[in-house]
């Protein structure tokens, strides 16, 4: 299928932009307090999710299927850790530790692939499904982090920090946009790896009706595939020159 095999330019730079973020969320996470840990990690985490397009084994939907359900692990563990950060605002009281967060990470990584490899393979309906379902959960998730950040900053807006808050809020905008133009396509069956599927089954679909409103989601989908690593990156650079 087209949205596995097909490796373009394009494609190089975003899973390398999501490279860049994932080295800036980890380098951050390492020289801070334990409260950032699960924001730094669930960004990290979206470049494994990223990875498949690069991947020489994506053909095997397993591994796809892996890799989508890592990007809606990576939402939860965000969502998390910016409540966390909430709690954090308003108490200065925090609990647990780096090493918990990480090994329970790794064990909903290693469940969920346990999960996947002792089912059967994942057809491309099924497949397409799974990744709808992520889209999901990103854009209904993200919004609930860019109101959950509006509640920090107010709590910090005194903080030199604080402004980071706002970088964060522009980054999960811009996340919403790219995944929020993804599901819109896939609602009305107008994404690529639906009509592959159509058309490897004989059949058609009404997206030769709207090239307008599929050609405005897809510019809007390829730009923010861009425009979100960059700003994940980027802010926790900022947040980097703001701590010190």
């Amino acid at each position: 299928m087209e949205f596995l095999n097909d490796i373009t330019v394009m494609t190089i730079i975003q899973v390398g932009f999501w490279l860049f973020a994932a080295v800036a969320s980890l380098y951050f996470s390492i020289g801070n307090a334990r409260v950032w840990t699960s924001i730094s990690t669930g960004f990290f985490l979206i470049f494994f999710s990223q990875a498949y397009l690069l991947n020489p084994y994506a053909m095997y939907h397993k591994l796809a299927a892996i890799h989508y359900i890592i990007s809606t692990i990576a939402i939860i563990v965000l969502t998390f850790g910016f409540r966390e950060y909430f709690f954090f605002a308003r108490t200065l009281e925090i609990g647990g530790s780096k090493r918990m967060v990480y090994l329970i990470t790794v064990l909903a990584v290693a469940a969920s692939a346990a999960f996947i490899l002792v089912n059967p393979k994942p057809e491309d309906t099924v497949l397409r499904n799974i990744k709808m379902i992520d889209n999901t959960n990103w854009v209904f998730l993200s919004l609930v982090n860019i109101l959950m950040i509006r509640k920090i900053y107010v709590q910090i807006k005194d903080s030199p920090i604080s402004r980071g808050f706002i970088a964060f809020g522009f980054v999960f905008f811009c996340i919403f946009l790219w995944k929020g133009s993804a599901l819109y396509l896939q609602v009305y069956q107008w994404d690529n790896e639906w009509r592959d599927i159509v058309s490897f089954l004989g059949g058609t679909t009404d997206a030769a009706n709207y090239p307008a409103r599929i050609g405005f989601s897809l510019t809007v989908n390829r730009i923010m595939a861009i425009a979100s690593p960059l700003s994940v990156g980027g802010t926790f650079l900022y947040l980097l020159k703001l701590l010190r």
